[in-house]
This record gives C-alpha cells, structure tokens and sequence, in this order.
C-alpha cells in the first residue's frame, strides 16, 4: 500500500522555483517527523529537510535559504517549497514520514522527478 503521495515536480529553469507536496494518512502525519530526501543520479539518498510535529526544521546545508519545508496539519499535508533551483537539484525527490518514536513504520513515497535544465 501507499502510504505516503508526493507532487509537483517537473522541469524547471535554474532560478526558478517550485512546490512539492506530500499527503499522509492522519494517524501518521499527527505523529511522524515529515521529511524530504533526494537522490540524484550516481548518488545515495540524503536528507534534504525535515519537520516535526512542533515545527522544528532541519535542512541540508546545500538548501539552506533556498528551501522552506512546512506542514498544514488540516490538510494533512507537507510542503517544499523550492526557491532558486540550481541544476545540481536535480534529483527524485522522496517524502518520509518517520513513525518510528510512535510505534509506527518509516514511511516513504514513490518519488516526484525534479530536473533544473535550461
């Protein structure tokens, strides 16, 4: 089963920006630590951003500034919003929902393709 719905990617200009959402199940989301990881070609996973439940953020040094990762409890959904993309954001991006302290799985999407190309 997926648990976890990634959206919004495509192809984008360098400079330009773009929004990912992730929808979760209400039992997960009210609990987890949401997360964004990618991975780009020839690469091993990494964390991009993550949030929790209080709204505590983490970012990746290389994203710091460009990206804000952001929750809407309503709605069930998390959020990563894109800004400045550089080529070298090129990558699948993958949402984590980490259940783990609750008793619950690590939770991951299928993936969302973001290329930065001019």
């Amino acid at each position: 089963q997926v648990q976890l719905v990634e959206s919004g990617g495509g192809l984008v200009q360098p400079g330009g920006s773009l929004r990912l959402s992730c929808a979760a199940p209400g039992n997960i989301f009210a609990v987890a630590f949401m997360g964004w990881y990618r991975q780009a070609p020839g690469k091993q996973r990494v964390l991009v951003a993550h949030i929790a439940s209080r709204g505590s953020t983490t970012y990746a040094d290389s994203v710091t500034g460009r990206f804000t990762i952001s929750r809407d409890n309503a709605k069930n959904t998390v959020y990563l919003q894109m800004n400045s993309l550089k080529p070298e954001d090129t990558a699948v991006y993958y949402c984590n929902a980490d259940g783990r302290h609750a008793g619950l799985p690590n939770y991951w999407g299928q993936g969302t393709q973001v290329t930065v190309s001019s």
